[in-house]
């Protein structure tokens, strides 16, 4: 009788293959965060005075001041004015001339997954989504990478301080977090833990494409249910509140008791908002709808057709963090600034507004440039600043620590050689909370190694001694006798040598 050679197999072999997989995998998960680590040293706390004098003083929260100073001490401003009201620093100030240069405060990225996603072709970096429909009680802050090497790229451009935001799968993602770009750990990056809810509201409108294969009528039923299901999470949210006051014996419930925040009305000042993702106007439209049901204040994230509903929004005195300043437009018979200009059609509206980029984590360092943009397309300069600055504060409930140079806020800012607007300008030096902190990041160091080659190359010398030829020096002949082909010879690609 025949026999397959999988009668014969040892199974103790396949055992230990499996366990071998299973080590390498779980090895592979645990090595992934390393392949992308800050290796930059954090700043230690403030430990003496410091005023930068003769700068430029743009506050924000007032008229700039043409040669003034900024006094901090203790990780606060302490003093702000013209160099000719300055008082009499304390002993052992560090001075700062900034002569000639313009001092800011940090810029802030007001809905970002810095910290949280790492690499996104990675699955082990990223760490933004939560399993589940309904997990309020999922704070960003917790999960934040102080590690991560995109806080010294983005720190390097101005900005100083962002939001976290947990963002989707379900219809509560998480709670939004206000994080500085310094510190050892998330706790002591943390401005604020708990900013405000996340709610992603469904689309209100059938999708009718060959490519939809569920029904319209199926996708109305969903849509039905997903607008249920978030007011249901509010009513019995509440219930649950109510019932914990009543009766303290009651069982705690991590998820309701995160509802806690935002339910207490919009009149109140100590109620959080809810941060509703929302792009069309029919979303955005039925969010504010169900704001006025809910009592609730809300912010809306997104807000592409923003602009068709400005009145409603200026009415309701209801915010927009606006995500994709730079995207294109989302319709065909659009105008092919609709995004460029969105801000600056909401600041004539009177719309509060903040700017985000829309773009990927690694590249939130262009928050700056994506004002900028607005600008060239109708936003006023300084709306353009405050709404990376003082807007973004005020949105986010921090306008008490950051946004703005003011006597009793954080000693957050930055000295620049410009507008920070502006792609040509350079920042020299940072403070977060008054620490000095690196402005190296891996981008400035392969910048630095890589000029130091070409300064080796531009020298004649190489690792093996040889000399080696300057930059469109011509080729020298091998030594196996071959000479170089002619320039306009013709070279067989990658593939074709394969």
């Amino acid at each position: 009788m025949k026999t397959t050679h999988a009668a014969h197999r040892n199974p103790a072999r396949g055992t230990r293959r499996g366990a071998l997989a299973l080590v390498a995998g779980i090895a592979g998960w645990l090595a992934a965060p390393a392949l992308a680590q800050d290796l930059t040293v954090k700043a230690p706390p403030q430990s003496r005075p410091v005023a930068i004098v003769n700068a430029a003083i743009h506050p924000v929260s007032s008229a700039p001041i043409e040669q003034g100073y900024v006094l901090f001490d203790g990780g606060t401003i302490r003093a702000v004015g013209a160099m000719g009201d300055a008082p009499t620093f304390p002993d052992g100030t560090e001075v700062i001339n900034a002569k000639g240069q313009r001092v800011y405060p940090g810029l802030i990225a007001p809905a970002t997954q810095i910290g949280l996603v790492e690499i996104s072709s990675v699955r082990a970096t990223r760490d933004f989504l939560e399993t589940g429909d309904i997990s309020p009680e999922v704070v960003a802050a917790v999960a934040v990478n102080a590690d991560s090497t995109l806080i010294p790229v983005t720190r390097q451009n101005g900005v100083l301080s962002f939001g976290a935001f947990p963002s989707g799968g379900g219809t509560f993602p998480g709670t939004a977090s206000v994080m500085q770009n310094e510190g050892w750990t998330w706790e002591e990056m943390t401005v604020r833990r708990s900013a405000g809810l996340v709610v992603s509201w469904p689309l209100m409108r059938v999708v009718r494409s060959p490519f939809v294969q569920r029904s319209e009528a199926e996708q109305s039923q969903d849509i039905s249910r997903r607008v249920g299901a978030i007011r249901d999470a509010f009513v019995g949210a509440r219930a649950y509140l109510a019932q914990r006051a009543s009766d303290p014996s009651t069982p705690v419930d991590v998820r309701w008791e995160a509802f806690g925040d935002a339910l207490g009305g919009r009149a109140s000042p100590q109620t959080r908002p809810v941060f509703v993702e929302a792009q069309d106007y029919d979303q955005i439209t039925a969010a504010v709808a169900f704001a006025d049901e809910m009592d609730l204040k809300i912010v809306i994230v997104g807000g592409r057709d923003a602009g068709l509903c400005a009145d409603l929004l200026r009415q309701r005195d209801i915010p927009v963090i606006i995500d994709a300043p730079v995207l294109l437009p989302r319709r065909d018979d659009s105008p092919y600034d609709e995004n460029y200009g969105l801000a600056g059609r909401l600041e004539r509206a009177g719309v509060r507004f903040a700017l985000n980029t829309g773009e990927e984590t690694a590249r939130e360092r262009n928050l700056p440039y994506s004002a900028g943009i607005s600008v060239a397309h109708g936003l006023s300069n300084e709306a353009a600043l405050r709404a990376i600055t003082l807007g973004a504060a005020e949105i986010l409930g921090v306008a008490d620590q950051l946004g703005s140079l003011q006597p009793g806020k954080r000693a957050t800012l930055f000295i620049a050689n410009g507008d920070p607007l502006e792609v040509t300008t350079d920042i020299s030096r940072a403070f977060i909370q008054g620490r000095a902190v690196d402005m190296s990041s891996k981008h400035s160091v392969l910048a630095s190694k890589y000029r130091e080659r070409y300064r080796q190359q531009r020298s004649g010398a190489s690792e093996s001694g040889l000399p080696v030829a300057a930059p469109g020096a011509p080729a020298r002949p091998s030594d196996a006798g071959t000479t170089a082909a002619p320039a306009n010879a013709p070279t067989r690609s990658t593939t074709q040598q394969r």
